[in-house]
C-alpha cells in the first residue's frame, strides 16, 4: 500500500510537471501585406510550424508592414520589440551588410547548409544583429526592371539608364547609380502614388506580388535579364530562440529545412506564371544583348561584394568561397 502511494504521488507531480510546461508563443510579422504571394508564403510556413508544433510552439503572425514599416524591421528585431520576422535581408544592411550574399550568390539554401555557409553566416547574424536565422525561403527567383517608357538600348546592347528615375530599395540602389540611372529609394507603399505621378518612371523588383500592388497599370515593359537572387530570410531574436524549449528548436528548425526547397519550387513557378500574365495582357518584353547584356550581369555581381568590402571587409573573402 505504501509504494502504490509513492507511485501515485509521483505520477500526480509528474502531471503537474508536464502540464505546468507552457507552450512557447513567437510572436511574428511579415514585410509585405497579406495579399502579397510572400507574405502568403510565409503564412504557410508558419501554418506548418503550428500543426507540428500543437502544445509546444506556436506562431502568431501580427501582420505586415502596418505593424513594423519596413525600416524598422532590423531594429525592432534586434531590440526584441519582434520576435521573429520574414523580411529580405536587404532591408537591414546597415545593421548586417553581410546579408548581401543572399542576392549575390546563386548557391541554393541547402547547399550553403552542406558546405557550411549557412552556419557562417547565422553566426554573423547573431553577432551584429541579435539575430537567429531560421530559413532563406522564397529564393528560386529574382529581381526585374520594369519601366514606364518603352527602354532604349546602347549600341553594345546595354540598357540606356541615363533617363532612367528608378524606384529602389538599398539593396541595388548603388547598383544602378553605377550605371547611371537616378535612384529613389522609398518603401513599397509609396510606389504606386510614385507612378501614377511620374514621380519614377522605372522600378525594380520581383515579379512576385507585382500585380498585388497594381503596379503593372502604370510600368508596361519589362526589362530582360534578371539580376540578383530573392534574399528573403525568416529569422528570430536571438534572446527569444534562446528561450525556447530544446523541442520547440528541433520544430522549427525542421520545418525550416523543408519549406527552404519547398519554398524555392513553388516561388520558381510563380515567378513563371507571374510574368506570363502580365505579358499576356500586353506587357512587353525588352532583352539586352550582346556585351552590354554581359556588363550589366557582371557589374551586377561585383556590386554587391564591393558594398560589403566598403561596409565591413572583415569576412567578406571567407564568404566568397562559401557562397559562389
Amino acid at each position: 500500500m505504501r509504494m502504490f502511494k509513492a507511485f501515485a504521488a509521483a505520477a500526480l507531480l509528474g502531471s503537474f510537471g508536464t502540464a505546468s510546461v507552457a507552450e512557447d508563443v513567437i510572436e511574428a510579422v511579415h514585410f509585405t501585406p497579406t495579399q502579397v504571394g510572400f507574405a502568403q508564403s510565409f503564412l504557410r510556413f508558419v501554418d506548418r510550424v503550428n500543426e507540428r508544433g500543437k502544445g509546444v510552439v506556436q506562431i502568431n503572425v501580427r501582420g505586415g508592414p502596418e505593424v513594423v514599416p519596413n525600416p524598422q524591421l532590423g531594429t525592432a528585431q534586434q531590440s526584441g520589440l519582434i520576435d521573429m520576422m520574414n523580411a529580405p535581408a536587404g532591408l537591414y544592411l546597415e545593421i548586417v551588410p553581410e546579408g548581401e550574399v543572399f542576392s549575390a550568390s546563386g548557391i541554393k539554401p541547402w547547399e550553403a547548409r552542406e558546405n557550411g555557409g549557412w552556419d557562417a553566416i547565422d553566426k554573423i547574424y547573431q553577432e551584429k544583429g541579435n539575430a537567429k536565422l531560421l530559413a532563406h525561403v522564397d529564393a528560386g527567383a529574382g529581381f526585374w526592371l520594369w519601366t514606364v517608357d518603352e527602354p532604349k538600348l546602347t549600341e553594345d546592347g546595354m540598357l540606356d539608364f541615363s533617363k532612367l528615375v528608378i524606384r529602389a530599395s538599398p539593396l541595388y540602389k548603388q547598383f544602378f547609380e553605377s550605371l547611371g540611372a537616378q535612384m529613389i529609394v522609398q518603401p513599397a507603399g509609396d510606389v504606386y502614388t510614385s507612378l501614377e505621378r511620374g514621380v519614377i518612371n522605372a522600378n525594380a523588383y520581383p515579379s512576385i506580388g507585382y500585380k498585388a500592388f497594381g503596379w503593372d497599370k502604370f510600368t508596361r515593359y519589362r526589362v530582360e535579364p534578371g539580376f540578383f537572387h530573392l534574399d528573403v530570410l525568416i529569422s528570430m531574436n536571438l534572446d527569444k530562440w534562446n528561450s525556447l524549449s530544446d523541442e520547440s528548436k528541433k520544430i522549427l528548425n525542421e520545418v525550416a529545412i523543408e519549406y527552404e526547397r519547398e519554398s524555392y519550387d513553388a516561388i520558381a513557378k510563380e515567378d513563371q506564371e507571374s510574368r506570363a500574365a502580365m505579358e499576356a495582357e500586353g506587357m512587353k518584353v525588352v532583352e539586352m544583348t550582346g556585351a552590354g547584356r554581359d556588363k550589366f550581369l557582371a557589374e551586377a555581381a561585383k556590386a554587391s561584394w564591393d558594398r560589403m568590402k566598403d561596409r565591413d571587409p572583415t569576412h567578406v573573402e571567407e564568404l566568397r568561397k562559401l557562397f559562389p
